[in-house]
């Protein structure tokens, strides 16, 4: 079971775990906790859609959120508490570049959700779909937004109270997950990332240059990033880009699939393609894991 704070969230940073595990036969459940329905969008021509114009990106990105999972083989997709019921909550970037919440928050913003209720609506799913592993984002949200955030307080919460007999018995039968992982990037790929993006930029005037102000020659962690030492799990994602490309290409409104932050589908295998994990909680990772069921019955 896979918790995303938005559509597209899901097809740019676990895709091709997704598509592994479901070529592999197993069950495969992704958690939308909205519709991102005030998202940034890429595409000049649906800017009529946005949230201060006309509207309907809630419904568009459905649309997406549903050919991404055809992409991706995926059948079982679930929005926490049914579509609508709490809205992405925005965000605004600050001066490193990375996310936080805006000063006007929509009213049924997932970000200011009781986390007693929506936790309720996601230990019904643990319950009835009994998953053996979670994977989320890190108690960040992995940089910033306050949605990534509360899907962390969300499926953290949820995971322990579906466990717990005495929590809304109504809810199902408890169930205990076996192991949870936070969605990670290592800090050395990172690193690499910006040092390519600056090389970049200096022959092309319009290249992005990432996270400009980062000292390269620093020991500082980079941003959206961890330090390799915590990663645990690594999922080769080489022999699903073919899946994840056009997953990421059906999410249209939110990504330039096709630019530079992605990498490109036919490059050579690099560990760029991989999709990368650190343990959390439960039953523990075997060293160098490229499994997310490692060592579990």
């Amino acid at each position: 079971m896979l918790v995303h704070a938005h559509p597209d969230d899901e097809s740019s940073q676990t895709a091709a775990t997704m598509a592994k595990y479901v070529a592999e036969g197993a069950q495969v459940t992704l958690v939308t906790c909205t519709l991102g329905e005030v998202g940034e969008i890429v595409l000049p021509e649906l800017q009529h859609l946005r949230h201060d114009q006309g509207g309907g990106l809630a419904e568009h990105r459905l649309t997406e959120l549903t050919a991404a999972m055809a992409e991706l083989g995926v059948t079982d997709f679930v929005r926490l508490g049914g579509d609508g019921r709490w809205s992405d909550a925005g965000m605004e970037h600050d001066e490193r570049g990375l996310a936080r919440p805006g000063d006007e928050l929509p009213e049924n913003a997932f970000w200011s959700a009781d986390l007693t209720e929506a936790t309720a609506e996601l230990v019904a799913l643990i319950r009835d779909r009994r998953p053996q592993v979670m994977i989320t984002y890190d108690d960040f949200g992995n940089y910033g937004h306050p949605d990534h955030i509360q899907a962390n307080r969300v499926a953290t919460y949820g995971a322990a109270l579906a466990a717990v007999p005495s929590f809304r018995p109504e809810l199902g039968e408890p169930w205990q997950i076996d192991r949870m992982l936070w969605i990670a990037m290592p800090a050395s790929l990172v690193r690499e990332m910006i040092a390519g993006a600056r090389a970049a930029a200096e022959n092309d005037p319009n290249a992005v240059d990432f996270f400009a102000g980062f000292d390269l020659d620093s020991d500082e962690v980079p941003p959206m990033s961890t330090p390799d030492k915590y990663i645990s799990v690594t999922i080769d994602g080489y022999p699903y880009r073919t899946q994840r490309y056009a997953a990421l290409r059906a999410h249209a409104s939110q990504i330039e699939a096709d630019g530079w932050f992605f990498f490109g589908e036919n490059g050579p295998p690099s560990p760029f393609f991989n999709e990368h994990f650190v343990y959390a909680g439960g039953v523990p990772v075997p060293p160098n894991a490229t499994d997310v069921f490692a060592g579990l019955d």
